[in-house]
């Protein structure tokens, strides 16, 4: 078993403009087949439009509001949502102004900045 507090993952920007902190992926615990990641998006901020050619991706979201925009069909997303990214699929997230959007991302296979395409 493996058990990772929050507090032990120091925070540090991705590739596609997003403040993630590690949960759970190989460079962590014996993981083999997903990776956990608890992400930020600052107010009126936005990640950089990308897909994962091998990554599918859930984002279930913790606090804030924004909009999800997978594939050019954009939907306004708030805690307690969960979004499904399928592999090859662009994607951008948006904060709403007035606070940071947070959210746990799940990749299978586990994330990697390798599998993160911008054109």
């Amino acid at each position: 078993m493996d058990i990772r507090s929050r507090d032990a993952s120091a925070p540090f920007t991705t590739v596609d403009g997003s403040t993630i902190r590690s949960l759970l992926d190989r460079g962590t615990a014996e993981v083999r087949n997903q990776s956990l990641a608890e992400a930020t998006v600052e107010p009126g901020g936005a990640t950089t439009r990308h897909y994962h050619r091998d990554a599918e991706e859930i984002y279930y979201v913790l606090a804030g509001v924004g909009s999800m925009d997978v594939d050019g069909v954009v939907r306004s997303v708030e805690a307690g949502d969960a979004v499904l990214i399928p592999p090859g699929a662009w994607h951008q997230v948006t904060a709403s102004p007035g606070e940071p959007l947070r959210f746990l991302c799940c990749c299978s296979p586990p994330y990697s900045d390798d599998d993160t395409y911008f054109s």
